[in-house]
């Protein structure tokens, strides 16, 4: 009977072991399996395809052969280096960044400062002001294609009345960034409205409150009670603004049309980094190239994402 009794006393044991360590690893081993999934899409579709672009980005390889490579070095980041045509890109998706950027945040804030007011039909209000941001950019490209026409557009149809003349939008190389920088502006400005109207309601009233105490105008507390308070939230829309313009590809290619869309006007006279890679790499197929300003784009991306990080950071020890 003794002996039945260890026996038994040393399976429960083992059984109790094996619960304990199979208790652990599941402690251990759940985490990891809860966030795999992330990491495998993550790794298919992201880190995969900037380790090959890397890759294709040293080789001369054709789109439509991506078997036959020849190895090229860094030549074609020298090409693009020394190309007019890359710099003339780099200088046009800089200023419809900041034709475009800066009046949708300047416009979103003030219309998140209208809107944090109570409002009649408040909820009314902040859906209309999602709806460009809802719409397709194919639909608002092609309305404002027709906005701006030259010769039956709403503008210049306003221009003629007012015996301003008429402008051909689509030629000059102002004239045709203000209208891409038009339909981007329209879409994102009530996207960006509703971030800062989110991180204003964030806001303790107390400090409102406070102010008007001290004899704060409205002014005064807009600039120095809600303009702090949401600071990280403008931080953040600057980020998001800058790295959309530097991806800026569907505005200004539909807003072209035609076989010169690609090509951003007859002169290139809006055509992006996004444009150029679209046209280095289907339309002239080459593939090493077309990486290597992917990865040029990518670096841009990182500096000026660095370089926004540093100021933010000395405005707020400022």
């Amino acid at each position: 009977m003794a002996s039945a009794h260890t026996a038994t006393a040393l399976s429960d044991a083992r059984r109790a072991t094996r619960r304990g360590r199979r208790y652990r690893w599941d402690l251990k081993a759940t985490p990891y399996a809860y966030v795999a999934p992330f990491f495998v899409l993550f790794g298919a579709f992201g880190l995969y395809p900037l380790v090959y672009t890397s890759w294709l980005s040293l080789n001369d390889v054709q789109l439509f052969d991506l078997n036959a490579m020849s190895w090229a070095g860094f030549a074609h980041y020298g090409e693009l280096l020394t190309s007019p045509q890359f710099w003339k890109a780099l200088r046009n998706t800089f200023s419809l960044g900041v034709i475009s950027a800066v009046p949708q945040l300047l416009m979103a804030l003030g219309l998140a400062h209208l809107l944090n007011y109570r409002l009649r039909g408040a909820l009314v209000w902040r859906v209309a002001s999602l709806v460009p941001y809802a719409t397709s950019i194919g639909a608002a490209a092609l309305f404002f294609q027709f906005v701006f026409s030259r010769d039956f557009g709403l503008v210049n149809w306003a221009l003629h009345g007012l015996d301003l003349g008429r402008v051909d939008w689509e030629s000059g190389t102002l004239s045709s960034q203000l209208a891409v920088s038009a339909i981007v502006i329209w879409r994102w400005t009530g996207y960006n409205a509703l971030l800062y109207l989110a991180a204003m309601q964030a806001i303790p009233q107390e400090r409102y409150e406070a102010a008007a105490l001290d004899g704060a105008s409205r002014w005064q507390q807009f600039s120095n009670v809600t303009i702090p308070g949401i600071r990280p939230t403008i931080v953040f829309t600057v980020v998001i603004s800058t790295i959309g313009s530097i991806q800026l590809f569907g505005e200004p290619l539909i807003f072209g049309g035609g076989p010169q869309a690609v090509q951003g006007g007859a002169n290139g006279q809006y055509q992006t980094l996004g444009l150029l890679l679209y046209q280095t790499g289907w339309a002239d197929g080459n593939a090493g190239r077309a990486s290597a300003l992917a990865w040029l784009m990518f670096l841009l991306i990182v500096v000026i994402a660095l370089i926004q990080a540093v100021v933010a950071r000395r405005v707020r020890k400022g």
